[in-house]
């Protein structure tokens, strides 16, 4: 019972700091973040086992971690707050060609990050031909362009 009640607990708090450290931590990984990620596994794996490194107990926590996950996915399904809680909402970067600097700072996002989306999903070549840039839920910045005149 100790490893259900650890894993579960594990998986709220890494749940909890990645909600923290928002979207953009996700969507593109730097050496640092990758450095980072393998001693926060680390960190985890030692969490969760403790002293005991049996088959057994490995796999109760594989269980119990997807079936927590599995579990806020009904969650979330049932409850459009508790959706936005554990995913959040898009975020408007640019609207109406209007750049959002603040949402920018906010999400550790800067024009660079949405010209690369302009440039690989459209072609664009420069910011003003972008009407909506949104952060999305899954990290992703979705650019949707300005009609051309004419």
């Amino acid at each position: 019972m100790d490893s259900v009640i650890r894993g579960i607990v594990i998986y709220a708090v890494m749940l909890v700091i990645v909600r923290i450290s928002g979207r953009r931590t996700m969507a593109q990984a730097t050496p640092f973040d990758f450095v980072l990620l393998l001693i926060v596994a680390e960190t985890t794996q030692q969490a969760l086992l403790g002293d005991d490194f049996s088959i057994t107990n490995a796999v109760v926590l594989i269980v119990t971690l997807f079936l927590t996950d599995i579990g806020l996915s009904y969650l979330k399904r049932w409850s459009p707050r508790v959706s936005r809680l554990l995913d959040g909402r898009p975020t408007f970067l640019i609207q109406d060609g209007q750049i959002d600097h603040r949402a920018l700072e906010k999400s550790r996002t800067d024009t660079a990050d949405v010209m690369f989306a302009a440039r690989s999903q459209h072609g664009l070549e420069r910011l003003d031909q972008v009407k909506h840039a949104i952060l999305e839920n899954d990290s992703g910045i979705s650019i949707i362009p300005r009609q051309k005149s004419g």
